[in-house]
């Protein structure tokens, strides 16, 4: 399936549930972002029901739809859903807490309290 999904142009998959078959995605150097790995279900359950569609996140815990052209970044961390009509806002945000966390860093190299470094650069 990530074979096709790479061939088809996409940058990677965001599972919304369980992937299998880590070391074989990993060899394919192809981003596979899950809740979890393990076991799948049987292929009934687990199949494609739209392209381009809206998307509810199935979890208790989470109430949001993910929406084409919504921007999704995953890493070891986690992963993250930037609504498109807010990219432009929240790229330039980012930008500017990496220049001060940048700042900080610097500060902290050179001696400063993680505190007072905070306070000065943030």
């Amino acid at each position: 399936m990530s074979t096709r999904a790479r061939y088809l142009g996409a940058a990677g998959t965001i599972v919304d549930g369980r992937f299998r078959d880590v070391d074989e995605q990993r060899a394919l150097s192809f981003p596979v972002f899950a809740r979890d790995v393990g076991t799948a279900p049987p292929y009934e359950q687990v199949k494609v029901v739209g392209v381009n569609v809206p998307v509810k996140l199935q979890s208790e815990h989470q109430d949001m739809d993910i929406r084409p052209n919504d921007f999704l970044m995953g890493d070891v961390n986690g992963v993250v859903v930037l609504p498109s009509e807010m990219a432009e806002e929240v790229l330039k945000m980012m930008k500017e807490r990496v220049e001060k966390d940048e700042k900080v860093r610097k500060a902290l190299e050179g001696g400063m309290g993680f505190k007072e470094a905070s306070a000065k650069f943030r």
